[in-house]
């Protein structure tokens, strides 16, 4: 990485008590459920959740389904720039760390890093970039280098010692499939991760996560109505414990019940040929509010951020490190 660039973690717990930074951004899915009258109610109804989805999938030695308590962590990654004698800190991207806490053992297990994907650099590509170069275009398209640049500032960020000294596993994201493209069940299942679903086509996230060196499988869990995408580096089925996969799992499946009802707690399940849809009625809605329409507002607001603090900015010192950068 050049000098010019250097990374900072910081690391919060997602506890009942949570309350986010100011410089955390507004539509981080987390963020969304700890705001307003209901947070703490909210965010009390969401650890719950995932600790009885955690319990129900780790069901072995646990006959009363409460040995396990997952604890999460809130890593925020800052760039700093050091730049024209300026020493800028811009925040970069914000995942999610699992911790398994075993009651019966008093053990502390670490989990896996990523889950959740945050990343303002990511609002800018999707809601400010796409949207104003599709203005102009007779059909969809993106434009040249679409999420190179973010994806080099992902791998950089996982090749660099503030990564490295943090985390002993590479991340797993896991996000809601693509409601424009349809999967195919397959006859390969996993004890943890469930059946496998393949697609014939990437969606445009699946692309765009590919530039962040990451690959995708989607699985639909036991008692899931739906698959999950999830992206990773070297094998995802070999590379984790059950116990790290259960917790990104019953993290992420909750999530998307939260946010993605029409799809995650739909009433019926995913079929051999499934197309997600969030067009879809038949769905039950959890005890937790979600902010949808104001996460949709303000991924443009926050794109315009990016713009104006970031690539604007440092568009010269980015485009000439992103020629040298070498993966």
């Amino acid at each position: 990485m050049s000098k010019a660039f250097e990374f900072t973690i910081k690391s919060l717990p997602f506890d009942e008590n949570y309350h986010p930074a100011d410089n955390t951004r507004a539509t981080t899915n987390f963020a969304n459920l700890a705001r307003g009258n209901n947070r703490q109610e909210n965010l009390r109804n969401a650890l719950r959740m995932i600790d009885n989805r955690f319990n129900a999938l780790a069901h072995w030695d646990n006959p009363a389904r409460d040995r396990y308590t997952v604890a999460l962590e809130i890593i925020s990654v800052e760039l700093n720039i050091d730049a024209e004698g300026n020493n800028d800190a811009f925040p970069l991207i914000e995942i999610l760390k699992t911790n398994i806490i075993d009651r019966k053992t008093n053990q502390r297990i670490e989990g896996i890093v990523g889950n959740n994907f945050s990343s303002y650099v990511r609002d800018y590509d999707f809601s400010v970039l796409l949207l104003e170069h599709n203005k102009t275009q007779s059909a969809f398209s993106t434009p040249d280098d679409y999420g190179v640049l973010h994806g080099k500032l992902f791998k950089s960020f996982l090749n660099s010692d503030a990564y490295k000294s943090n985390f002993n596993k590479p991340p797993v994201i896991c996000l809601s499939v693509s409601h424009t493209k349809t999967y195919q069940r397959t006859d390969n299942q996993h004890p943890v991760l469930g059946v496998e679903y393949r697609q014939d086509e990437y969606s445009l996230t699946d692309q765009y996560f590919k530039e962040m060196g990451l690959q995708v499988r989607y699985f639909m869990p036991p008692n899931s109505v739906a698959p999950l995408a999830f992206y990773f580096i070297g094998d995802l089925l070999s590379d984790y414990t059950n116990l790290e996969l259960i917790s990104t799992i019953s993290t992420m499946d909750t999530f998307q019940k939260i946010y993605r009802p029409e799809i995650y707690n739909a009433n019926s399940v995913a079929g051999a040929h499934y197309q997600p849809s969030l067009k879809h009625q038949d769905y039950s809605l959890t005890q937790v509010v979600y902010d949808r329409e104001e996460r949709s507002r303000l991924a443009v607001e926050q794109g315009r951020f990016a713009e104006a603090h970031f690539i604007k900015p440092y568009q010269t010192l980015l485009e000439q490190w992103s020629a040298k950068y070498a993966a």
